[in-house]
This record gives C-alpha cells, structure tokens and sequence, in this order.
C-alpha cells in the first residue's frame, strides 16, 4: 500500500487509518448486536439470560460511541488528505 507523504513519513496517515478501521468494525458489531437477537441467543446459551434486559443500557450508547468515533476518524483522515493535497499542489507550481 502507497502512503502519500507526509511531514512524519506517514505514520499520522497511518493512525487516522487504523481509528477509521477500528471505529467502522466497532460500529458495525454494536449495531449487529443491537438490531438482531445475536446477544440474546448467545447471553442464553452461555446461561447468562437474566442479563439480557440490561443490553440496552449498554449497546445504545456504545453504539453511539461508536458513531461518534467513525464520524471523527472520518473528520481527522478528510482534513489529513486536505493538508496532502494542498502541499502536493505548491509543490507542482513553478
């Protein structure tokens, strides 16, 4: 994988890659929890079926933890690529 440079050889890229990745599977595993029974057939099988009405009080705002830390890494990798391209382009003017 190329990384377009950057003023720390790339590892700030690297960082806002690793939090969108993170954040897009975090968010995607919450909502999958949230809105099928997945956790409820599994919290039964283990034995664990009396804790399924406190699911919601912990999926919901994880889920929207999650949201909030894709829109962020979103936010951070959208002003990453700003700062690339607009220092790629002084650099291709005479």
């Amino acid at each position: 994988m190329i990384t377009p440079p950057t003023f720390d050889g790339g590892r700030h890229y690297e960082r806002s890659q690793t939090l969108l990745r993170a954040s897009l599977i975090g968010t995607v595993v919450v909502a999958l929890c949230c809105f099928t029974p997945v956790l409820v057939v599994l919290f039964g099988a283990v034995g664990l079926a009396a804790l399924t009405g406190y699911l919601d009080y912990v999926l919901l705002p994880a889920l929207a933890i999650f949201i909030g830390l894709t829109v962020y890494a979103l936010w951070r990798k959208k002003q990453h690529d700003a700062c690339c391209d607009t220092s790629s382009e002084k650099k291709s003017q005479p």
